[in-house]
């Protein structure tokens, strides 16, 4: 522990998927069996150095650790996973290289489900859950982190290995199937903690200066415990690392929210840095006037995350800067950092040469926050004058993006204004449910949650159209063609309510995003979504509105080629925010009130084109709701409305469906009640219907689909498995109100398991049917 403090200026990582989704092909084809392993290591190997090298470029020091090293191939909690041994006893005895052993766990094998997911904390990031019980048997495996390092230093750079802490590990873990009952994974904490010593003693060994833990669990409400209690953890987990004998300096990240109430009792720790999140958080004003915090900071260093890791919008240099100089000032050593992690925003605006010029300039992805740090470290090297230029330049931006045309429209605001509670409100549930039955839907209904396999071929006539190859009526020939293709194949397998497919959308959200006023769309803003899939965020920067009628000619032929019933596809308010690079000039709830009203103009035309199922899917429901419980029924409050705003003006026959997922249900189910949708499809397969009781517990009394088909995964589920979901599900959700449905989207997936898996999923909801 005699390694020197960290550089004034350092970020809590990096994206790791390659700024060209390098990672993705390589690891996609290493699934496929087109590369070897040592192949697919080799060009991990190369992005990572390319990774450390830019990094450096951008102004982060080679020395001290400033340097994140925080490349995963798939998820950070899986490699905690791997680090410490922590193997679910259902997969066996491992096999193979640990690679194998890492994607068994991540993507189940024909005798094995893979490990749950669920979204890391109020972002759009999914993580793979951890499996614990009392027999879980935890040992150190440090050795990806130490080659890590060891491949940094061959390249002279210094880097500091992160890896998710302890704490926050177990509390996103969840028990296992063998656990006994009350078991609690936080149950084996200090069992877990040793472990940690061990891979803190391997670092220290490899030469290893600086480590980061990541305990998000002090921020957030949203966990099995308090943050009270939480923060206990944290304690008596750091008072045995930090009192370790051998171990690098430690630095402790708490990104995501507010950790202003803790940070006092987290300076007071054993260790070398504290990190704090002052984009979602705040400074505690009071310790910081009193000179407590000063106080508590004498001999650590405190990370200040100032620069937004999470928004593509540049930083308020001057206002960042005014807050790094008051800890300055007030005695405390401070480093400039990012809020988080920077895996949640793309690589570079520059490779963005189609955009916007004005729109361009106000801007930062990946690399213009580590360049942002770089200005504010040199600020308090060399005073404010040092970077004047920089400061007023973004001044400049900031006011020109202020008065840009289109920012704001008064037409748009009125009619946000002038939307009162009638808008928000349908016919009782009853009268709807009585108009429904003339849609004529059996019990046990079979539907799936609306895309179908994104072939090589839709890809391909896309990009032809896209590069001018092919003129507008060839490609939607093809496109008539394939939805022509996904209805007859639909009818043959036996489904109830159909789909059209969605081949004419290149994403769920930048479909919309292309076809709405106020947004517009990157060519390489790709991010990580999870292990190889990344999504490409669409920009919403001014008020919204809809120009024209966006789904309703697709949807309308592909009623006509069946007498079963279509539905209707739209993404709801919610995700469209959650899954965009939102402005940050206006609260959320406004901008949601803007898309609802244009997707409400939306359903309407669909309904007169003939369309009496329409699905508004809103699976980032639960992803935005805040960590900080105090501000939860706000958030709850105007993300409902947004969505019965939408959703208000259908008729008493037509069916609103809508489609959750990776969500924990049982903190949000008066939100999907409030919904009032007619129809809720949810994520369920992977975790074997747990979102049955609460929703029995609730009396939830509309229809609602648990997916019994874990898409995520390519193995095809038997019929025995889905009819043993289905039934689970029956045990809780009168037989009127079940429908049987995958998880998600069929996207990602190909034809072949899709069709095997839907024909299995038919037979197992009539085997049930024929039961009752």
């Amino acid at each position: 522990m005699t390694a020197a403090p960290l550089p004034q200026a350092t970020i809590l990582g990096y994206p790791r998927i390659g700024r060209r989704r390098e990672l993705k092909r390589a690891v996609e084809s290493f699934w496929a069996g087109r590369i070897s392993e040592s192949e697919l290591r080799q060009t991990a190997a190369e992005l990572r150095a390319a990774t450390r090298a830019r990094l450096v470029e951008l102004g982060l020091p080679a020395t001290g650790g400033a340097v994140p090293e925080s490349f995963s191939f798939y998820d950070q909690v899986l490699d905690a996973t791997l680090a410490v041994g922590a193997i679910p006893q259902r997969f066996g005895a491992q096999t193979g290289s640990d690679l194998d052993t890492y994607f068994r766990l991540a993507r189940g094998d024909a005798e094995h489900q893979p490990l749950e997911m669920t979204k890391w904390f109020d972002t759009n990031y999914h993580y793979s859950v951890p499996e614990i019980d009392a027999d879980t048997k935890f040992a150190a495996n440090p050795a990806a982190l130490v080659e890590q390092f060891k491949e940094a230093q061959a390249q002279g750079i210094e880097t500091r290995p992160v890896l998710v802490g302890p704490v926050t590990y177990l509390l996103l873990a969840k028990a296992s199937d063998e656990a006994a009952e009350g078991f609690d994974p936080a149950d084996r904490l200090d069992d877990l903690v040793g472990v940690y010593a061990e891979l803190l003693a391997a670092l220290a060994a490899a030469g290893v200066a600086w480590v980061q833990l990541d305990e998000p669990a002090v921020v957030s409400d949203s966990l099995r415990v308090t943050r009270e209690e939480a923060l206990g953890l944290v304690e008596r987990a750091y008072a045995t690392l930090g009192g370790a004998a051998q171990r690098p300096r430690i630095l402790i990240a708490a990104p995501y929210g507010d950790s202003a109430a803790a940070l006092t009792r987290l300076a007071a720790l054993p260790v070398e840095a504290v990190h704090t999140d002052l984009v979602r958080g705040s400074l505690p004003a009071a310790a910081l006037a009193d000179g407590s915090l000063t106080k508590a900071f004498a001999g650590t260093q405190l990370v200040a995350g100032v620069v937004d890791g999470r928004s593509i919008w540049r930083t308020d240099l001057r206002s960042a800067f005014a807050q790094l100089t008051q800890l300055t000032d007030a005695g405390i050593d401070t480093v400039v950092g990012t809020s988080n992690n920077l895996q949640h925003v793309p690589h570079d605006v520059r490779d963005e040469t189609k955009l916007d010029a004005r729109l361009q300039s106000w801007l930062a992805f990946a690399d213009q926050k580590v360049e942002q740090v770089a200005i504010l470290a040199r600020g308090l090297s060399d005073g404010a004058e040092a970077i004047e230029a920089e400061l007023a330049e973004v001044d400049r931006v900031l006011a020109d993006r202020d008065a840009a045309p289109g920012v704001r429209i008064d037409a748009i605001r009125a009619r946000v204004a002038a939307a009162g509670d009638a808008d928000r409100n349908r016919v009782t549930e009853e009268d709807r449910r009585t108009a429904q039955q003339d849609l004529g839907i059996p019990h046990l209904a079979t539907t799936t949650i609306g895309s179908f396999p994104q072939t090589p071929e839709i890809r391909k006539a896309r990009a032809s159209f896209v590069r001018g190859e092919i003129d507008e009526a060839a490609y939607e020939g093809f496109l008539r063609d394939e939805i022509t293709s996904v209805i007859r194949l639909q009818e043959e397998i036996g489904l109830d309510v159909l789909v059209h497919g969605e081949a004419e959308r290149n994403d769920m959200v930048q479909y919309f995003a292309e076809l709405l006023d106020g947004f517009a769309v990157t060519e390489h803003g790709w991010v990580q979504s999870y292990g190889s899939r990344a999504t490409r965020p669409s920009i919403l920067w001014g008020d919204v509105s809809r120009p024209a009628p966006m789904t309703v000619r697709w949807s309308e032929f592909a009623q006509s080629l069946t007498d079963r019933p279509v539905k209707g596809m739209l993404t709801g308010p919610v995700t469209i925010l959650a899954w965009s690079f939102v402005r940050d000039d206006q609260p959320l709830g406004d901008t949601a009130s803007q898309v609802a009203l244009a997707l409400r103009d939306e359903i309407d035309d669909l309904v007169e084109a003939g369309i009496n199922i329409v699905q508004v899917d809103e699976p980032a429901l639960r992803e935005l709701l805040p960590l900080d419980r105090d501000r939860q029924a706000a958030y709850l409050d105007w993300s409902v409305g947004a969505f019965r705003l939408a959703t208000g003006g259908a008729q008493a026959g037509v069916q609103i469906h809508t489609h959750l997922c990776y969500s924990e249900f049982g903190e949000i189910i008066d939100a999907v009640d409030g919904l009032d949708a007619d129809v809720t499809s949810i994520e369920a397969a992977r975790s074997r219907m747990d979102v049955v009781q609460p929703l029995g517990d609730h009396g939830y009394s509309r229809g609602i689909g648990p997916g019994v088909y874990d898409i995520h995964s390519p193995r095809v589920p038997g019929v025995e498995e889905q009819t043993e979901l289905i039934r689970i599900a029956a045990e809780r959700i009168p037989g009127e109100q079940l429908w049987v449905n995958p998880d998600c989207g069929l996207k990602t997936r190909g034809y072949d398991e899709t069709v095997a898996s839907l024909t299995n999923l038919v037979l197992a909801a009539k085997a049930v049917r024929a039961e009752a």
